[in-house]
Parts: C-alpha cells; sequence; structure tokens
C-alpha cells in the first residue's frame, strides 16, 4: 500500500509542475506588447519637445496721461496773513495753530526758493495757520508740485481756496 500511495504522490507531483509550466509564446508576446508602449511613449515625447509656433507681439503707442481729476483736494474758505495773494489752488506742508511756528516754517520756505505764504483758516471753532509753499492756478500744476514737495514735506496737501 505504501507503494501505492508514493507513486500516487509522484504522479500529483508531475502533474503539477507540467501544468505551471508556461510557454516562450507568452513571454514573447509580453515583450512585444513592451517594446510597442515604450516607442509610442518615445514618439509622443518627441512630438511635445518640437518647437512650438509663435506669433509675434505687435506693439502699439500709448499715451500716459495723469488723471489729476483723482487727486483728493480740501476745500477751506482762507484769509491771508502774510503772503501775495492766493490762487485757486495751493500745497500746504504745514498746519499749525501757533502763528509763531508758522512763519518759522514760512522762513525756511522762502531760503530754499518758494514763494512761501501763511492764511489762516477757522476750523471748528479753532484757529489754524496753513503754511503755503506755491499757489497755481491749475490743479495740475499743484498736484505735480506736491508730489516734488512731498520728499520733504510727506503731508504736504492741496487747498482749494473758495473766496
Amino acid at each position: 500500500m505504501k507503494k501505492y500511495i508514493v507513486l500516487c504522490a509522484g504522479l500529483c507531483l508531475a502533474m503539477s509542475f507540467t501544468g505551471c509550466r508556461s510557454t516562450e509564446s507568452a513571454y514573447k508576446k509580453a515583450y512585444e506588447k513592451a517594446q510597442a508602449q515604450a516607442a509610442a511613449q518615445q514618439v509622443s515625447t518627441t512630438q511635445q519637445t518640437e518647437t512650438p509656433v509663435v506669433t509675434p507681439v505687435q506693439t502699439t503707442q500709448t499715451q500716459v496721461t495723469d488723471n489729476y481729476d483723482n487727486v483728493s483736494v480740501r476745500r477751506e474758505s482762507v484769509s491771508v496773513v502774510n503772503g501775495s495773494g492766493l490762487k485757486d489752488y495751493s500745497v500746504v506742508v504745514g498746519s499749525m495753530t501757533v502763528s509763531a511756528n508758522a512763519e518759522g516754517l514760512q522762513q525756511r520756505l522762502k531760503a530754499a526758493g518758494y514763494n512761501a505764504q501763511i492764511a489762516k483758516a477757522d476750523v471748528h471753532g479753532q484757529t489754524w495757520y496753513r503754511v503755503i509753499a506755491a499757489t497755481y492756478d491749475s490743479k495740475a500744476d499743484a498736484v505735480r508740485s506736491r508730489d516734488q514737495l512731498r520728499s520733504t514735506y510727506p503731508d504736504a496737501w492741496l487747498l482749494y481756496y473758495t473766496r
């Protein structure tokens, strides 16, 4: 009986090894499929690296104009205390409640070459002395002057003189 068991076990073992053995054609098909995929990927990579067509840039001339309408201007009724008179737009570089301080700033501006003036304004029941560095008929000129003065007087602002 042992002989039959050993013989059966040997036959089962032989059948299991022969049933799992793959053929050479299966390996060959897998290899060819991998080669085809690699070739297709290489073709798509080559197409992506080609130089794209670039449309030339067309340049146009544009003229930049400043929009001075958006610049804020404070409207006040003031009276000239020390100076030759105000035009419509003025550049204020200092505003003080003490007239001696305003006169000191006016003297420094005159020494720097400005036609500085002092104007008096009543704001909420308090007297303020506005030190004006320059005065202009046009808003654009006043804005340019204010921008230039802001390098020295960063709080410079525009005043529209209402009579």
